[in-house]
């Protein structure tokens, strides 16, 4: 059986309390399908199985606290990890430092943006907490993030009703496709800017 469709089916047996576990292990890590089992949950609230209001503040209370959890194990655990390990993936600690920069200009725009974004979604708050972004701040965009991703996908699945089965079908097939995609672009733009900068510095 794919683990993705064996998990998803914790929303099916056990409702609120499995959605809520797969939206909030998602952010602080862990690879759960959180996004479809958004779109799940609305597809059984069409059939009154759920119902959609539950789902979207069920989702969006589990996003915000598995983001948070993220957050606190940055804060408290990543920064040090990233000191004194980060040169095996050439992040120096001037490189952190630059990176720090770079969330404390546009980590609020960044917090809130990198929810729609599979593998970004993923790490949101540890890479907030390894950062030093203010807690405060954090809570603020990323629950602004949280709102608009539940609020997106809660309607789609809503409004897919009688299609919802072929609809996960295909989040399921491409979600891996859009993770890697994803996990490029971002490796890519970090290295131009960190080039861009170092000769910049010099």
């Amino acid at each position: 059986m794919n683990p993705s469709h064996a998990l998803t089916g914790l929303v099916g047996h056990y409702g609120y309390p499995g959605l809520a576990l797969l939206v909030g292990a998602e952010g602080f890590g862990v690879p759960t399908p959180g996004q479809t089992a958004i779109v799940l949950g609305a597809g059984y609230a069409t059939h009154g199985r759920l119902s959609v209001v539950g789902v979207a503040v069920t989702a969006f209370l589990a996003a915000v606290a598995g983001d948070s959890v993220g957050y606190l194990i940055g804060r408290y655990g990543g920064r040090r990890l990233i000191l004194r390990h980060g040169r095996r993936l050439r992040l120096t600690p001037q490189r952190y430092a630059r990176m720090e920069a770079v969330m404390d200009r546009h980590g609020p725009k960044l917090v809130a943006a990198a929810r729609f974004v599979d593998g970004l979604r993923q790490f949101n708050g540890v890479v907030a907490g390894a950062t030093g972004m203010p807690w405060p701040r954090f809570v603020l965009y990323n629950a602004i993030g949280a709102a608009a991703w539940v609020g997106l996908w809660t309607t789609v699945g809503y409004t897919a009703g009688d299609h919802l089965r072929a609809l996960v079908v295909d989040l399921h097939r491409f979600q891996w496709y859009l993770v890697a995609t994803a996990v490029v672009l971002t490796l890519a733009y970090i290295g131009w800017w960190l080039t861009r900068r170092s000769a910049r510095d010099r």
